[in-house]
């Protein structure tokens, strides 16, 4: 067991979870100064924390009974004793977790919808719902697929409507323009008294309690023990208006994470501090410290540039490596060749973030590695592809003369093959990196860093300003690295031939 190894807080990639894990590690900090502590902030939705827990690419989160109960360990609903403390240890052990730390407050599910929609339909409870077949349900992709979620609700409750997958912080939007008519929410999400929202009775008692607690590795204790133990001044210490306060810092105000940890464990916020629905801004938008120039070259700019780049500069050398040489070997053999291709190709079909899922799966772990592979996966095909089109471009006519003359092979390859299609493998090159700077923003979901990092946290926040903090930087990059291709492209051209 290494005891030199720093603390790593894992946090899902909503609101509540960022700040959390902010909570947790200034806590840490504030007990034992001189303690390593890394924060993994929106790593995704409950099935990845869960990976990165287990691998041990994260120490600690903060979880919810209710999701421990029903979407971790698949406890089904009237089991008296499923969802206390001792329960849930003793079912998480053989997993190598534990649970403990809770936090003092409740964020259940809940349906909610706007509220003049609300009093015009006379809706109050969740079972009138099965009347108003036409309402239009717009609800996380989380929920739609969770074990507690929309399966066993519409079961429940008989539900005939067809819901759409949208992004949580997405949702509220939604609500307001009118788009959608009801939409999944947290009991502690701020927006529910900015929008004046109304939150419809579980009149049959499906969701469970949703208590805040700690979910982590059994070894934790051992390896950290002053972290451990200060970790444990945080039972019962948050409730449930101080959280409502401090997601509205972060979604009505903008405030950034670590601020809003720092304010409430200096005794800032707290129930008088809950949000003020008539104060608030529903629009959601970001106060006028928080504009779109503050935000782009906030001082996370170098470190996420640096991220960002390596993900793209290491992706694309690594499939370049790959690639060349297999369009080279491949290339007097058209049926392998056209195999290979093919398979590249199928590569391509499959969705970045399943892909991510795969890897994170087959890899055991989170971060940098299995964005890399994923991203040298997505950059193969290019430049494979322009590597066997540049080399069968070549006048068959110079390499008969070439043979003819005795040239090796490999002199072949080097003075007429190499140098004619090497402006087409170019392209592919071009092509490869062009599309990983896009691609490289799902890096983000898996803890891996680069300008993902703020269009996630904007997603969940739905802050445009931080969306585009995130997106602008990344087309700039990309803007970057086709400028240079197109001066190595001019000065290929311009090179004098021997």
């Amino acid at each position: 067991m290494d005891k030199t190894a720093p603390l790593r807080i894992g946090s899902k990639r909503f609101t509540e979870s960022y700040i959390l894990a902010e909570v947790l590690a200034q806590t840490v900090r504030a007990k034992e100064p001189a303690a390593r502590v890394e924060v993994r902030q929106g790593l995704g939705n409950t099935a990845i924390v869960l990976a990165a827990l287990k691998a041990g690419s994260i120490d600690v989160y903060a979880e919810y009974t209710g999701t421990i109960e029903r979407e971790i360990l698949g406890q089904a609903p009237g089991d008296t004793n499923a969802g206390t403390l001792q329960a849930l240890r003793d079912a998480l052990r053989p997993m190598g977790l534990g649970v403990d730390v809770p936090l003092g407050f409740n964020n259940g599910y809940a349906l909610a919808m706007r509220g003049d929609v609300a009093r015009r339909l006379s809706l109050t409870r969740l079972s009138q719902l099965k009347d108003h077949a036409t309402l239009r349900l717009g609800l996380s992709n989380e929920f739609i697929g969770r074990a507690d979620g929309w399966p066993g609700l519409m079961r429940r409750y008989g539900l005939p409507q067809q819901p759409q997958g949208l992004d949580h912080g997405l949702a509220y939007q939604a609500l307001r323009s009118g788009q959608i008519d009801l939409t999944d929410i947290y009991t502690t999400d701020a927006q529910i008294a900015a929008q004046s929202l109304v939150v419809l009775e579980d009149d049959a008692g499906y969701f469970p309690r949703y208590d805040a607690v700690l979910l982590y590795r059994l070894s934790l204790p051992e390896q950290h023990p002053q972290a451990w133990a200060a970790l444990q001044s945080l039972k019962g210490r948050i409730h449930e208006p101080a959280m409502i306060a401090m997601n509205a810092q972060a979604e009505l105000q903008a405030q950034p994470f670590d601020r809003i940890a720092a304010a409430f464990l200096a005794g800032e916020i707290g129930a008088a501090t809950a949000p003020d629905a008539g104060a608030s801004q529903p629009s959601g938008a970001p106060t006028d410290a928080a504009t779109l120039g503050s935000r782009l070259l906030g001082p996370d700019l170098g470190r996420l540039t640096l991220q960002h780049l390596t993900l793209v500069v290491v992706s694309v050398g690594l499939a370049t490596l790959i690639g060349l040489p297999l369009a080279l070997l491949l290339h007097p053999w058209p049926r392998w060749r056209s195999a290979v291709l093919a398979a590249s190709a199928l590569l391509q079909t499959v969705p970045s973030l399943a892909m991510l899922a795969v890897l994170i799966w087959a890899m055991g772990r989170i971060g940098p590695g299995p964005a890399l592979v994923a991203l040298s996966l997505y950059a193969l095909l290019p430049i494979l592809r322009n590597g066997t089109v540049g080399l069968d471009e070549v006048p068959q006519g110079l390499l008969t003369a070439a043979t003819a003359l005795g040239l090796t092979r490999m002199q072949v390859l080097r003075f007429i093959q190499w140098p004619l299609a090497l402006p087409v493998m170019l392209a592919g090159v071009r092509t490869a990196t062009s599309l990983s700077v896009g691609t490289a923003t799902m890096a983000a979901f898996i803890g891996a860093g680069g300008f993902g990092e703020r269009i996630v946290t904007g997603l969940a926040l739905n802050d445009p300003a931080l969306l585009l903090a995130g997106a602008l930087p990344a087309a700039a990059l990309a803007l970057g690295f086709e400028g240079l291709f197109s001066l190595l492209a001019l000065w290929l051209a311009r090179r004098p031939r021997h």
